[in-house]
């Protein structure tokens, strides 16, 4: 016996895609094929890879100074203060600046688009 059954198309997501059956698909499933989720998808995409790349790069940039250079990153900068101390602060406080700038990004590019397929898939609220 078979205990699946056919499912009509999400009104909102529209039938699978060429080639693929929709029978027993979620509507879940079906929404996470939806243009708009890719376009989530993209857009977290966009920001999450050039943000996790720079900051890599410049953590690794001041794990190569340190290894490679010390008497770089001894040499005084400011009064007493050395470089390496500079860079390390830094390192702290491109932290909290990336913090802000995905908060500031999810708000306006991630959240509306988020909150509208929520809607829909909960029924239609947008």
């Amino acid at each position: 016996m078979n205990w699946q059954h056919e499912r009509p198309p999400h009104p909102m997501f529209g039938a699978a895609p060429p080639g693929r059956s929709d029978a027993g698909r979620d509507v879940w499933v079906t929404a996470a094929d939806s243009p708009e989720f890719v376009e989530l998808k993209a857009r977290l995409l966009r920001f999450i890879v050039p943000a996790t790349v720079g900051f890599l790069g410049w953590f690794f940039l001041f794990i190569a100074l340190n290894a490679w250079a010390p008497e770089l990153l001894g040499a005084k900068v400011i009064g007493e203060m050395t470089l390496v101390l500079v860079l390390a602060v830094g390192q702290f406080v491109s932290t909290f600046v990336l913090t802000a700038a995905y908060v500031r990004y999810a708000n306006r590019r991630l959240d509306p688009l988020a909150d509208q397929i929520r809607g829909r898939l909960e029924g239609g609220r947008a």
